[in-house]
This record gives C-alpha cells, structure tokens and sequence, in this order.
C-alpha cells in the first residue's frame, strides 16, 4: 500500500484479498481486510480463513448510533461500514471541513470548533458535547487524534459510552513509550538499548546520548506517526534533536517528555498486527514490512514482507502476543519492531489503534482538488480516500489524499497493478508524490527486496528529483509531445473552419518542429493519417498511436507497441506544455522551426537570487524568529522555524551576509513562497 499525499501508496504483495468483516469492526476498533500471507502455517491460515468466513451475523445486537471522533478517509470507512449494519453515524468536523466528503457521508454531523486541532478534533468537551446531543451510544477514534487518549476513554466510560478500542489501562502503558518499554522488558520481549526515564533537558540529554554511544534516537514519550522524533549523530544534534523534538512533541500531544535510545543503523521497520478479546484470547495476524519511510513516517507499506523467514516471523508474532497479554489488551492492535540485517529484532512501540496513516516525502502542498479520479476501473485494485473534486487540502491536517492499495497473486502482479493505478491516477489543483512513489516501486533495490529505513535517504540523497528518462524514454516524450502539439493544431484549425468567418489555413504534410527538454534542444518531424502519427526523432521514426480524446485527462498512446498512459496538465503560450509521463511530471517546449528561431529574440526574465531571500517553502506556521535587522548570519545558520502539519522545519540563510529585513513573527501564518527574510 502506498500513501498518496499532497506534497513533495500499501502495497499487499502475496496471498489473496480477503472480505472485510463487520462484526470485527463492531467488538475491535477497525475494519480488517485479513490478508492470509503465503508463509502462514496450515494452523494459522485455517483460523484466518474461519474469521472471514464467519462474516456478520444480521441477527446479532449492534449499536443503534456510533460517532466518530476522527475525519478524512478513516471516517469514511467506518461509515460505509456501518451503513452496512445498519448503524447510524454521526460526525464531527470543524468549520473549515464543514463540506467534507465524511461530514455528507454521516447521517448526523455536528461541528465541535474552528481549524486548529486543538480546539476542534482534540477539543474533548465539544465532543462529549456532541455525544450527547446526538445520543450516540457508542464512539469510533480512527487513528491520531483523541485514539490513544486515556482521559478521553475515561470520559465516554463515565457517561456510559463504549470506546470502540482497548481499557483505559492499555491505553495508558503503551500510549506512553517509557513505560510501554519497562512492560516490554518484563514480558520478555527484545528491546532496544537505552535510558528509560524521561530526560530533563539538553544537557542531560547530550550526557546520556553518550553514555550510550552515538547514532541515537530521540524521541516523544507520548509520541507516535513520526511526530516528536529526531537522529542525533553527535552533540550538536543531540541539543538540536531535544529542542526540536520536545517542541513537536507538546505540540502534537501536549506532552513534551522525552526518551533516548540506541539508533539501530540500517533497520527494517515491521508491523505485527495482533487482535484480542476480553476474555484473554490473542493472536497475530502476521507482518507489514514500513521500511520505505521518511522522517520515520511510512511512505510505503508491503504484506508479507520479503526479508522474514518463517521462524522470524513466528518469534516475532509470539512476541507481540506476550506483549498484549501483559497489558490484558483487547482490541486490534499494531506492535511495530526494528529488524536488523541478521533477522535480531527490537520491539520499537505498540498503537493501541488501527495504524494506517502515510505521510508524504517533500513538502506538504495545500489547495484545492480541481479534478480527481480514482484508478477503481482496474483489477487488484483499492482506493481508501475521504476526498472528492473540489476538496481542499488544508494547512491545518495530514495532507494525504489517498491510500493507494493493489493486491494479486504474487508480489510481481502486484506491482505491476500498483504502477498501472499510478499512471491512471488523476490529481489536479496540487502537487504529490505519485512520481516518487512510482519510482520507489520500480526501483532495483525495492524490486529485490533490498530495503531498509534509510532507503530515500541513500536512494535520493539530495531529494527526489524525478525520474531520469533512458534515452529511449526521452525518445518516446519527444514523440508524444510532438503528436500533442500537432492534435491541438489540427483541432484548431477545424474549429476556424468551421467558424462563419472562414480562415483559410495552409495543409501541411510534414510539421518541422523544434522541441525543448530541460537544456536540450531537439529538431523533430512529425506527420499524420488519421489516428496514427509518424514522427521522427534524431533519425529514429517512431509510431504514435492514440484516440487523442484531449478532453479526457487520461490518454492512452501506443508507442511503436509499448503502451504508456500519459496526461497533458497544461498548455501556456509560447508552446509550453507540462506532460505527466511515467509519474513524473515534464516541463516541454514545442515550436515549429520558424518560431524556434524568431523566439531567440525574445527578452529572459532574469531569475531571483534566492541566496538574498529567505521564502517559505511551504504554508505553514513561523513558530519562532531568530534574527532581526542588521544582524550579521553565517550560511546555513538558522534564520527562522516553520510549523507544517505539526512537524517544524528550520529555515537556514542562504549566504553570509546582514540582515537587511524580516517579514515574519512568530504566530504569523505563510504561505508557499512568502517572503520571509532579505538579506543585503
């Protein structure tokens, strides 16, 4: 599976795609898809195969109205579900999601604030508010948000509210990572090394770090999703990690504790999802592999993974199940675990939630969906979203649009049906990261299974920055963009023909055309019959075939024989056109020959030099300012700190040089591109 989000999706690659079972989502906090791994015993699968045949009995007693306390694509799927068992939903939102997809889907809404999280989905009396005034016997959490909270599972407890999710007191030991580890250890579980009690203050901090042994991992007691977590290599990223960390973690959870521990170098990040009852029952119902993340947040999730061998994945799920029963947990729940690369694994933290947010790899993109369409018409295929055309994604939230799921027979078709959903996947209005993640699954190292947590970071050291087209690749866009720009033409010209002022235009057999790629210049000839295009480039003739519907923002063209989907985002004057091709998005220029030689004439607007400015990368929040007019900065030196879908990101100058101006406080709200900081 793999997780679509605006900005810079889970893939199940063995065994079948069960049917979800309602009656599960009723006793345990989430709707589960069993996925039966091809590793299982014959025991295990057996069992797991009689969960989904049970289904959900009409007959049996269920609530009359459930709320739930969340929003986006989670509270959609409760919804759907309960609409299935005949459940009435209510749903919260806050103003500015007043027209969400969640809040249409829901029999009852009601708003319980403004924007902030704070004040909106974390505001505990506006929701038990809400419980009452709608009546709702029961209160669904989804994940984030108010999930692990233990005061509010307290609250719902004492005005006779069942918390769809585990007691208080589960909630409590492993919501709490200091504690949750003490529990580990005594359940005979491995953990990580490290100092278990909370760390006071940077000082104390850098003194434990070292008694440790650097690469270390900082991070928040409370914490969860990535939020509140920082690698530290030295002391100055100790002191800088604490600060950090100790900030988002108050932030994100209104706790700023702290723990450190040994940073296993090179790790594998795995899932065991366990499921209890209250009557001491627990099994485990096998492993997600998350290691393709960044900032400890999952990018890309894969069942069953490929590195685990059967006695790995056994001992791990014993483990998890130990570690359940120690805390009398009941309920779905994930215990995630760090594995090196001779298969020795340490448990890492338990959600005592359904785990399933994704989190984007670059920086979070705001605005408006103008068009959206789901890949739902292809096999193995499954798309969990709480958005629709016309949705805005809001600086306020997670900004995922999606999960993006595929699943088949075997791990090959699997990602051969995540990339076909990929390429026919239809976001418009902000960016994404459909390139990156198409990249991920065609990668060589993902292919063979050759992964770790450090995966982007050593794959794209600077950042992703696209795909690198082959030679062949550039070939084929230069021919697609040939036969785009000569389509538009002739449609043009149809249009003036048949206008009541007829314009006679000149038939061209031949279209001699100039075409730019980044820096690269090409001259291309390109002609037409009917539906089928010939074009020639650097001397290689290729056939472009295509129904050339331009109003649909799909196009399937045919190549010489090699089927690509593509998708033409925009034309501007000049011949600009910006072509989505194999994920990732392309800047091209298309003139004819004549005017390819008369634009050389024209005027360049000279480039900003973003050295002297400071602007915002991202719309955020300026959490704090550290310089004002006329102090003197180095490069790199921290300038200001910007707050984005609460994780805070430092902004560094761009040279050596005075301040000449700021543009910025703390509290401000700024958008991408705001002018921050000018230097002189």
């Amino acid at each position: 599976m793999a997780g679509l989000c605006a900005g810079a999706l889970a893939l199940v690659a063995a065994g079948r795609r069960s049917r979800q079972s309602p009656q599960l989502f009723v006793q345990s906090a989430a709707v589960w898809t069993l996925k039966p791994a091809l590793h299982q015993s014959k025991q295990r699968l057996r069992f797991s195969r009689s969960l989904c045949s049970v289904g959900y009995d009409p007959n049996e007693k269920t609530f009359d109205k459930l709320l739930i306390a969340n929003r986006g694509e989670i509270a959609c799927r409760v919804i759907k579900t309960c609409k299935k068992m005949g459940i009435k939903t209510v749903a919260i939102h806050s103003d500015v999601d007043a027209n969400s997809v969640h809040v249409k889907m829901a029999d009852e809404a009601v708003c319980v604030g403004p924007a902030p999280t704070s004040k909106s989905y974390l505001n505990m009396d506006a929701i038990m508010e809400a419980i009452k005034k709608t009546r709702a016997q029961a209160v669904h959490p989804g994940y984030g948000f108010l999930s692990e909270n233990k005061e509010f599972a307290k609250c719902l407890a004492a005005e006779g509210v069942t918390f769809i999710g585990p007691d208080t007191h589960a909630i409590q030991a492993m919501g709490d990572k200091i504690e949750s580890k003490l529990l580990a250890k005594n359940a005979k579980v491995n953990t990580i090394p490290g100092f278990d009690g909370v760390v006071k203050d940077a000082d104390e901090a850098v003194r434990i770090a070292r008694e440790i042994g650097y690469p270390v991992m900082i991070k928040a007691s409370a914490g969860g999703g990535g939020k509140g977590m920082r690698i530290a290599w030295d002391d100055e990223e100790t002191r800088d990690g604490f600060r950090f960390s100790s900030q988002e973690a108050a932030s994100s959870f209104g706790d700023d504790r702290l723990l450190i521990e040994k940073f296993i170098d090179n790790p594998r990040h795995v899932e065991i999802q366990v499921l209890c009852d209250k009557k001491g029952n627990a099994l485990w119902l096998n492993e997600r592999e998350c290691s393709i993340q960044r900032r400890n947040q999952k990018v890309v999730e894969e069942a069953p993974s490929t590195f685990l061998d059967p006695e790995t994945r056994r001992a791990m799920g014993e483990q998890a199940v130990a570690l359940a029963r120690a805390v009398k947990y009941s309920s779905a729940g994930t215990v995630e675990f760090l594995v090196d690369s001779r298969k020795n694994f340490y448990f890492l933290e338990m959600n005592t939630r359904l785990q399933d947010p994704y989190k984007s790899f670059g920086l979070p993109s705001i605005g408006k969906l103008s068009q959206y369409e789901e890949p739902l018409h292809l096999p193995g295929v499954r798309v969990d979203s709480g958005i629709q055309p016309g949705s805005d994604i809001s600086i306020y939230y997670d900004p995922m649009i999606s999960k993006l799921i595929s699943y088949g027979s075997n791990r090959t078709e699997a990602l051969q049906r995540m990339e076909a959903a990929l390429d026919n996947y239809v976001i418009r209005g902000v960016t994404h990261n459909i390139a990156l993640l198409r990249e991920v699954i065609n990668h060589k190292r993902f292919v063979e299974g050759d992964i770790n947590t450090k995966f982007l970071s050593d794959v794209y050291p600077d950042g992703f920055k696209g795909h690198k087209l082959t030679k062949t690749e550039k070939q084929q866009l230069m021919a697609i963009a040939s036969s785009l720009y000569v389509s538009f033409q002739l449609r043009a010209q149809r249009f003036e023909e048949n206008s009541r002022i007829p314009v006679q235009k000149p038939q061209m057999a031949n279209w001699d055309l100039s075409i730019k790629i980044g820096d690269e210049i090409h001259s291309v000839i390109a002609s037409n019959s009917g539906s089928t295009f010939c074009v020639e480039v650097d001397g290689l003739k290729l056939n472009v075939t295509s129904e050339w519907n331009l109003a649909s923002p799909l196009l399937s063209v045919n190549i010489d024989g090699t089927q690509r989907i593509v998708q033409c985002l925009s034309r501007e004057a000049g011949g600009h056109m910006s072509i989505q091709f194999l994920g990732t998005v392309y800047k091209v220029r298309v003139l004819t020959e004549l005017a390819a030689e008369l634009n050389k004439f024209m005027l360049e607007k000279v480039a900003e030099d973003t050295s002297s400015v400071l602007r915002s990368p991202m719309p955020g929040v300026v959490v704090a300012v550290s310089v004002k007019p006329g102090d003197v900065v180095s490069e790199g030196q921290e300038i200001c700190v910007i707050e984005a879908m609460k994780m805070q990101n430092s902004m560094g100058a761009g040279k050596t040089g005075k301040v000449k101006s700021v543009h910025c406080k703390a509290g401000d709200t700024v958008g991408e591109g705001d002018l921050l900081v000018e230097l002189e």
